[in-house]
């Protein structure tokens, strides 16, 4: 089936991403190589996945169970992992539990729980993120900062889980948000400045659960940074970035 979006546009967007991706790592003193560059591909069509991935993705990214098992088969899943994104029911997992490597969304130890039962049936150990509402909004799930530590401790006796590190969205800024002596700057650049505080902030809460050593707890992945904010987020210690519009274009 042909895409729908433009494979001249996305194959320049590729390309230009792990550019910025390159250039941010520097400034952090890391590599590219450090930092996986995840196509989040909601809306996106099996089609232009694939050429994606013929053309340097190796990570993509489901937002809805529906889509992703509407799109599976047609996937070329030999050459990428696939990685859960979104919001996940309970009454889900079962359908992705054998399909993807990582479901970044953990904010609930029921939803630990399950992943765990539905893994544990089929014999895998699901690497997962827990996701941390770091801007401590009410319209967003995810875990307090406050609370993690103690969620991190509830959860990691599941044999069928492993807990591989933390996942963040900051805030959405707004004009009156932008810090003041970054008036000059143009308005994504005034937008990644101001979400740096929050990526400083993870990073923290990041560093901090790894020195406790907590058994079954691995601060290996950080997943923040999306269309917007990437290249800060990178330059702040991520090592996976979740862009869509800015390989795909606006969504279709």
């Amino acid at each position: 089936m042909e895409g729908k979006y433009s494979k001249e546009v996305v194959l320049g967007n590729i390309i230009s991403a792990k550019e910025k991706i390159e250039e941010a790592a520097r400034l952090s003193g890391r590599s590219g190589k450090d930092v996986t560059l995840l196509a989040a591909t909601k809306t996106v069509d099996a089609d232009t996945i694939n050429f994606a991935i013929e053309n340097g993705i190796t990570c993509i990214g489901e937002n809805r169970v529906q889509e992703l098992l509407e799109k599976y088969d047609a996937i070329n899943k030999e050459n990428v992992d696939i990685h859960f994104i979104g919001r996940l029911q309970t009454n889900k997992v079962k359908y992705i539990a054998d399909k993807v490597s990582m479901i970044h969304s953990v904010d609930t130890v029921k939803l630990a729980a399950e992943i765990n039962k539905q893994c544990a049936k089929i014999g895998k150990v699901m690497n997962v993120l827990v996701e941390v509402n770091i801007g401590e909004e009410e319209s967003k799930g995810g875990i307090s900062p406050d609370e993690l530590e103690n969620f991190l401790v509830e959860i990691s006796g599941f044999e069928n889980i492993k807990v591989v590190g933390l996942m963040c969205i900051p805030p959405v800024c707004k004009n009156d948000d932008f810090v003041a002596d970054n008036d000059e700057k143009n308005e994504s650049t005034k937008k990644s400045y101001k979400n740096q505080a929050f990526f400083k902030k993870i990073m923290k809460l990041f560093l901090d659960i790894s020195a406790k050593k907590i058994d079954n707890i691995y601060m290996q992945v950080l997943s923040m940074g999306m269309s917007d904010d990437f290249e800060q987020a990178v330059a702040d210690g991520s090592t996976i970035v979740r862009i869509g519009r800015g390989l795909f274009g606006s969504r279709i």
